[in-house]
């Protein structure tokens, strides 16, 4: 589709760019909010990037809402030319599955879901047709993650599985959200990844709880002294499955200022990725861990 255009009172413009969720409508999109940022629109305050959409705030006081409009609608045709590739990184995210405090969180809530007679990572099993939570795990964890949007609270990122559309996982949310999710928790909803970065609200699938706090606003913890927040669009996940022992050691690293994220940087080709999945996935493992 092309890109569709409204007003969002006197000072928003949003830009949707497609109706579907692919890695291609959240490119043209990237594409086309670095180019609203390169080209200094006067009156521009503040660019929101989502996953297949963004949204402009302007000063109406500076630029009318109609000059925006055409100035923003002149860039889209340069961001569709704009090739496909992304200077970004790789990042290695502990996670340990099945974990004693979602699971606590998830029996309290099971009136609230589609199956109260199963776990969630169960559930999630079973209607993506695997074999048991072992090769479910295995599916979620052996293939990488795309950051295409940062949101929602305060450093969540939600993240689009990298494997062929037929692979991708997909499960619904809660039938109604649930009052309590532990922080960091490993969600999923739809077909989108998420890592709760505050204790609240929630209506993803709990699947896991990571050790590796992502948003720190006092700015304590030794790897976001720099920022508050981790993740950008753009980055690469890759989940790590870890034990109790492992989650400990990994909090304990934390709480001694000891722990560093596995980050790796990597140039992010989608026309190559597109044409390969599994194989470039293969490439980006073997950047992660210098092979």
């Amino acid at each position: 589709m092309s890109s569709r255009y409204s007003f969002g009172g006197d000072e928003h413009i949003f830009v949707e760019v497609d109706e579907e969720m692919s890695l291609e409508a959240f490119f043209k999109s990237l594409s086309m909010t670095k180019a609203v940022r390169e080209s200094a629109i006067r009156g521009v305050t503040e660019i929101c990037p989502a996953n297949a959409s963004f949204q402009v705030k302007f000063d109406p006081d500076i630029i009318s809402p109609d000059d925006m409009l055409r100035e923003i609608q002149a860039l889209e045709s340069q961001a569709s030319r704009a090739d496909p590739v992304l200077q970004t990184r790789i990042i290695e995210i502990p996670v340990f599955y099945g974990d004693p405090w979602t699971h606590e969180t998830l029996m309290r809530f099971r009136e609230r879901h589609q199956d109260p007679q199963a776990t969630d990572l169960e559930y999630a099993s079973r209607i993506n047709g695997y074999d048991g939570v072992d090769q479910f795990v295995a599916a979620h964890s052996d293939s990488p993650w795309f950051v295409s949007m940062v949101g929602f609270v305060a450093g969540l990122p939600f993240m689009y599985q990298m494997v062929e559309r037929q692979q991708q996982i997909e499960v619904p949310k809660y039938l109604r959200p649930r009052t309590d999710t532990p922080k960091l928790t490993v969600g999923h909803g739809g077909c989108f990844g998420c890592i709760y970065s505050v204790r609240g609200a929630g209506g993803y699938q709990m699947f896991g709880i990571t050790p590796m706090p992502i948003y720190d606003p006092k700015q304590e913890i030794s790897y976001l002294r720099q920022f508050m927040i981790f993740f950008n669009p753009g980055d690469i996940v890759r989940f790590k499955p870890v034990d109790r022992a492992g989650y400990d050691e990994a909090v304990r690293a934390v709480d001694s200022g000891r722990y560093e994220p596995l980050i790796r940087p990597v140039t992010f080709d989608l026309a190559e990725f597109s044409r390969n999945p599994g194989a470039y996935n293969k490439k980006l493992e073997e950047v992660l861990h210098g092979h």
